[in-house]
């Protein structure tokens, strides 16, 4: 890294030793984080006030989750698409995606401002090309937008819903699309960043200058990106080498929530970094840009 990159440090928030932590999100009602560890087939909800933390437990893995009406969420599961419901603590399914749910989950996704569902999918061995992205319509209308994906990971759109930043995490990139806001199309712009070959990107988020904050599994850390150079401008280090995802989180917007995960880690691994699969924050000279919600 440049000599020129601002770097801070994160610090922790709650020791969640979780296997692999992923979509945190910000629930301004509730007034609370989400996140899920999607091998511990569950849900954590960090209460910002209080700090109190509930844990919500699922029968299926799950992987992505979003706000959706009053007090449900809806989540991207290894069997498809469902609506939770936090007060009853009950899952209805919506729709299946199509896909092959002995040999495939849902990863990362997220909602757009027409309120649609956009999910990608992967193999549980990683198996290139595999996964896909969908999108799911308010009406429940599926529709298969990126094809041969391999881990499908993270995705937001810009200020101007213009345009949807993407990425398969194999390919090291993070790809710009056009957006189509009425009719949800897509098509592929430019590559905005490139990393190297020790790094590859995971969940990333968005400030209200257009730029991205990418969780980069490897690097010990989440970088800040300009999308117009692809040079990382900041950096958030942090103690853990596979960093999962971020997203901004508080009344201001002006904190950052990081994910992390203790994956395939050995044990002489955790020993090492015994802080892996933890959830952190940091402090941040930017404010995000409020979550849509899901209108299925």
């Amino acid at each position: 890294m440049s000599g020129n990159i601002v770097k801070t440090k994160a610090e922790l928030l709650f020791p969640s030793n979780c296997t692999l932590a992923e979509s945190p999100l910000w629930h301004r009602e509730r007034n609370s984080c989400f996140w899920v560890d999607i091998e511990g087939c569950s849900i954590y909800e960090y209460d910002w006030l209080t700090k109190d933390v509930k844990l919500y437990e699922l029968a299926h893995r799950v992987s992505l989750i979003v706000q959706g009406k009053g007090d449900e969420l809806i989540l991207g599961l290894q069997g498809g698409i469902g609506r939770y419901n936090l007060t009853t603590r009950s899952l209805a399914w919506i729709t299946g995606l199509g896909a092959n749910w002995q040999t495939h989950r849902c990863n990362d996704g997220g909602c757009d401002s027409k309120g649609r569902l956009w999910v990608g999918t992967m193999e549980l061995t990683h198996k290139t090309g595999a996964g896909a992205l969908y999108c799911v319509d308010v009406d429940g209308r599926v529709e298969k937008k990126i094809e041969n994906v391999s881990i499908s990971n993270g995705m937001i759109w810009s200020d101007d819903n213009k345009r949807l930043y993407y990425i398969d995490s194999p390919t090291r990139r993070v790809d710009s699309y056009l957006y189509d806001e009425g009719r949800g199309d897509i098509s592929f712009e430019r590559t905005v960043i490139l990393l190297d070959q020790n790094v590859m990107p995971d969940g990333m988020t968005i400030d209200e200058e257009g730029m991205l904050w990418v969780a980069l599994w490897g690097a010990f850390g989440v970088g800040r990106f300009n999308v117009n150079s692809g040079r990382m401008v900041s950096f958030i280090e942090l103690p853990v080498p596979q960093v999962t995802s971020c997203a901004f989180v508080g009344e201001k917007l002006d904190q950052l929530l990081i994910t992390t995960a203790r994956e395939n880690m050995t044990a002489a691994d955790i020993s090492k970094y015994p802080q892996s699969g933890n959830i952190f924050i940091a402090q941040v000279d930017a404010r995000g840009i409020p979550n849509h919600r899901c209108a299925l």
